[in-house]
C-alpha cells in the first residue's frame, strides 16, 4: 500500500530566513514528503552496504535530535525506545555501540508505523525543548546542525532509493510522474577564463557551515578555465564510442582495475536495448538524452575522460573562486525535476548549483588550522578525510538552502551512485 499519494515538492525554506521553530518544522516536513510515494516495501530495501532504507533515514535523522539534544538538554525526556540508540547510531564511537551497517536492511522491526511514531515523539518534545531554550546558543547550534544533517539525509534519501530501486528488474519508478527532460540544445561548450593570483577559501560569513569548510585561508592560483558548462551525455557517449572504456592510458591505475574488474562499459543506471542507451531515473526507465548532464560517474571516469579530452578536473580552490561570483541557483531538490536538465546559455559559467556534484581533483584533507569540534559532534567530518575526493556543488536532489560556494561533499574515487558529473577544467 503507499501511505499517501504522490506530490510535488514545495521549496523548502532556506535555513537563514525563519526562526528555529520553522526551520524545524520546514525540514522535518520534507524528509516524510520525499517518503509519501513509497509503498510499505521500499522502506526496508538497502540494495548494499554503502546505501541505507528509508525508513533508516527517517529513524537516524530522529535519533540525532534525541542524542544530541533531547537528552542532554530536555529535563524529563524520556526516550521512545532504549534499543534505539543502538539501532540508529551511525558512526558515533563517542556515542556507543552501533547495529552493523551493512545490515540495516534486515531489520524488519521497528515497522514504518513505529518510525514514524518516533518521529512524531522527538518533533513533540523538540517543540517543547525550543520553547523553553530556544535562545540557549548550544541548543540553537546543534539544532541548525541537526537540520543541515537531515537535509544530508534527504539527498540520500532519495540517492539510496534509486540505487534500492534499479536492483529490481522491474525498474519501478519511485514516481511517474518525474518529467522527461526537454531536448533542448546546451550551449557550446567552452571555456571560460578565471584570474587566479592570492584567493581567499573557506567559509568567511557569519551564517552556517560544516566544520571542514572552515577555517577560510589564503591559496595561491594560477590563472585557470573553467568550462561553461557540464559534460553531456552525448560528448561521454563519444568518449564510450572511442573505446573509452578499453584504453588504459587514459585511466589512473586503481581505475583501470576497477574498470576490469566491476565490467565498467558506461555510466551507472545506463544500459543498451536492443541497440540503444537506456538510463534509470526516479521516474523509471527513460532513453538516454544527449543534452542532459552526464551523471553517476565516478571520480575515476571524470578523470579518465577529462585525460581523453585533453584536459582536466578542476581542483576545489578554483571551483569556489568561480562559484563565489554565481548566484547560488539551479536544478536543485526544490525544482522537482529529480534528474539532471540540459541547459542552454550564453557561454558564461552554468550549472555551477544543481544539476550534478562535480568531481574535483582535489583529495578530501584538513584545511590548514582545521579542528573538529569537541565531543561526539566532532566525528562528524574530520574522521573520514582520508581516501575520498571533495565535489562541489549540489545537485538535482539537493535540498535548497544547504548549498554554498564553500560546501565540500567528500566520497571515495569509486563510488557511482551518487548524482556525480563532470565539469572540465585547463590551465
Amino acid at each position: 500500500m503507499t501511505l499517501s499519494p504522490p506530490v510535488a515538492l514545495s521549496p523548502v525554506a532556506n535555513l537563514a530566513n525563519h526562526d528555529l521553530m520553522a526551520q524545524y518544522r520546514d525540514v522535518r516536513s520534507l524528509s516524510e514528503t520525499l517518503c509519501r510515494p513509497l509503498e510499505i516495501e521500499d522502506y526496508g530495501v538497502q540494495a548494499m552496504a554503502d546505501v541505507s532504507p528509508p525508513k533508516w533515514h527517517l529513524a537516524h535523522t530522529t535519533w540525532f535530535f534525541e542524542t544530541f539534544l533531547l537528552q542532554p538538554y530536555l529535563e524529563g525526556y524520556g526516550e521512545f525506545h532504549p534499543g534505539y540508540g543502538y539501532l540508529f547510531n551511525s558512526y558515533y564511537e563517542a556515542v556507543g555501540d552501533r547495529h552493523p551497517r551493512p545490515q540495516r536492511g534486515l531489520l524488519s522491526r521497528p515497522t514504518v508505523a513505529d518510525i514514524y511514531q518516533y518521529r512524531a515523539h522527538v518533533d513533540e518534545a523538540m517543540a517543547t525543548l525550543l520553547q523553553r531554550q530556544g535562545n540557549h546558543v548550544t541548543v540553537k547550534e546543534l539544532v541548525t546542525l541537526g537540520l543541515h544533517h537531515e537535509q544530508q539525509h534527504q539527498e540520500l534519501l532519495l540517492t539510496d532509493l534509486k540505487y534500492n530501486l534499479v536492483i529490481n528488474p522491474l525498474r519501478p519508478a519511485y514516481r511517474q510522474d518525474v518529467a522527461v527532460s526537454k531536448c533542448a540544445s546546451p550551449s557550446p561548450l567552452k571555456f571560460v577564463d578565471c584570474p587566479g593570483g592570492l584567493q581567499t577559501i573557506g567559509h568567511q560569513a557569519s551564517d552556517f557551515a560544516f566544520d571542514n569548510e572552515s577555517p577560510a585561508h589564503l591559496v595561491y592560483l594560477p590563472d585557470f578555465a573553467l568550462a561553461n558548462r557540464l559534460v553531456t551525455n552525448g560528448e561521454y557517449l563519444e568518449f564510450i564510442a572511442d573505446g573509452g572504456y578499453q584504453t588504459a592510458a587514459h585511466w589512473l591505475a586503481e581505475g583501470w582495475a576497477m574498470v576490469q574488474s566491476e565490467g565498467w562499459q558506461a555510466p551507472l543506471y545506463w544500459e543498451q536495448r536492443d541497440g540503444q542507451w537506456w538510463v534509470f531515473t526516479l521516474g523509471g526507465l527513460k532513453p538516454v538524452n544527449l543534452m542532459e548532464p552526464v551523471c553517476h560517474v565516478s571520480y575515476f571516469e571524470a578523470d579518465a575522460f577529462a585525460q581523453w579530452r585533453g584536459h582536466r578536473l578542476p581542483t576545489e580552490a578554483e571551483w569556489e573562486v568561480a562559484a563565489a561570483e554565481v548566484p547560488q541557483q539551479g536544478n536543485l531538490l526544490a525544482a522537482d525535476h529529480l534528474h539532471p536538465q540540459p541547459v542552454a546559455g550564453s557561454g558564461q559559467l552554468a550549472q555551477l548549483y544543481g544539476d550534478t556534484w562535480e568531481w574535483t581533483q582535489s583529495a578530501y584533507l584538513p584545511y590548514p588550522g582545521f579542528r573538529p569540534a569537541a565531543g561526539a559532534v566532532g566525528e562528524y567530518n574530520g574522521k573520514f578525510m582520508c581516501n575520498q575526493m571533495v565535489l562541489r556543488g549540489g545537485s538535482c536532489v539537493t535540498p535548497p538552502g544547504h548549498i554554498r560556494p564553500s560546501y565540500r561533499n567528500f566520497f571515495p574515487p569509486s563510488a557511482r551512485w551518487q548524482f556525480s558529473g563532470i565539469r572540465l577544467a585547463k590551465g
